[in-house]
């Protein structure tokens, strides 16, 4: 469905819909409108059961564990809002964290007396140690819980949350994961993680329908953690299902035909190449690593990060000193040079590094996405605008 004539390198933002999955999700419209009351009362839960069971297998983890939630962003603030903080203690994350997830992070610390301790992890990078080193070094006796990304969304890094996890656990810490972009990206096995929680998007590279998103928490976790809207499934004298399945499958009246249309999405994204899921992974790694280089060689680029650190996307320094050091007027799609690019007809993303400055200069990071509908001219097209000469770019 994208726009023809656009060169569309963002998939990583909000994903792009296949027609058939589209078509899924109208089916099921349809077969809810035509009768609400029987399909939201009594045929959706076997339904979202299937769905749920499909899903599990694809990401390496038992269904009972997985809730559908819209997106990521409701997983990480409702496992965020139930953590019963004490004043003092201390919630780490990463100066790579997605902008919402320390918003979330700030909110529930204000409101406990808790403190927020952002990890500084440099970019460029050399190695997965770094991570490590710099998560690692930011605990303290006070840390409750780390919330970290597996793929990053600015810098576009795959962070060793397996190690992660494992130094956290040892030290007695939990870990939240937003894994936003790995499903679909990355080869997941979330049980193998042994995380505490993790939270992904479905409609990004799995390219379900926009509103797809699924929260898992470990089974000796569930009974601490709470929807982010609190429904009937609080008093369900029910006792065929968990107290976590009877809570998050009803938040109150939704369209659930994003959920459902997972499973179809995900035997579309297995149907595009002999390999199935794991060479379409490495065909769009592959492609990423590639654009990468050409838009490095255009700008004068060393490449920020080994290849082992990127999946499906990739980012990389621009130029474009703010005068006086400060971010004025910046958001995620409201950059000049994003939008000298739009008028190009070119749709990546253009984002100030760091995010969130306290003084001192700053650069811009230029991020493709390389999913299947993309292809290196259109990557060749984009680095022979980044030439110096072309004067898009502020040196």
């Amino acid at each position: 469905m994208l726009e023809p004539g656009v060169d569309f390198l963002n998939h990583g933002s909000f994903g792009a819909t296949p027609r058939v999955v589209l078509a899924a999700q109208r089916a099921w419209r349809d077969r809810m409108e035509a009768e609400p009351v029987r399909f939201l009362a009594r045929d959706v839960e076997t339904e979202l059961d299937a769905a749920r069971a499909e899903l599990a297998a694809f990401l390496g983890a038992d269904p009972d564990d997985l809730a559908f939630l819209p997106n990521a962003t409701a997983g990480f603030n409702s496992v965020l809002r139930s953590l019963a903080l004490q004043p003092g203690e201390e919630l780490l994350t990463t100066d790579h964290a997605y902008n919402a997830a320390k918003n979330a992070l700030e909110w529930v610390a204000e409101r406990t007396g808790a403190r927020v301790v952002i990890a500084t992890v440099p970019f460029p990078i050399r190695d997965p140690d770094e991570v490590v080193g710099a998560v690692v070094g930011a605990i303290s006796p006070r840390t409750r819980l780390a919330l970290l990304d597996h793929v990053t969304s600015p810098t576009a890094l795959i962070f060793p949350v397996q190690r992660l996890v494992q130094e956290l656990a040892a030290r007695g810490i939990d870990t939240l994961v937003d894994g936003a972009h790995a499903p679909g990206m990355l080869d997941l096995q979330i049980e193998a993680l042994n995380a505490a929680y993790y939270t992904g998007n479905l409609h990004k590279w799995v390219c379900a329908p926009k509103g797809a998103g699924f929260l898992w928490v470990r089974r000796d976790r569930q009974d601490q953690v709470r929807p982010f809207a609190i429904s009937h499934g609080a008093n369900s004298p029910r006792e065929d299902r968990s107290r976590f399945r009877l809570e998050f499958d009803w938040t109150g009246t939704v369209d659930p035909s994003a959920y459902l249309s997972v499973p179809k999405a995900l035997r579309f994204g297995a149907s595009l190449l002999p390999g199935g899921w794991a060479a379409l992974r490495a065909r769009n790694h592959e492609l990423a690593v590639a654009a990468r280089e050409l838009i490095c060689r255009a700008l004068g680029e060393e490449p920020p990060a080994p290849d082992q650190m990127i999946g499906s996307m990739a980012s990389v320094p621009l130029g474009g000193w703010q005068p006086g050091g400060k971010v004025q007027g910046m958001d995620l799609y409201g950059d000049p040079v994003h939008d000298a690019l739009i008028e190009q007809d070119f749709q990546v993303v253009v984002t100030p590094w760091p995010q969130r400055p306290d003084g001192g200069r700053w650069r811009r990071l230029l991020r493709v996405s390389c999913a299947a509908y993309n292809d290196l001219p259109q990557v060749e097209r984009l680095a022979s605008l980044l030439q110096p000469s072309s004067g898009l770019v502020p040196m």
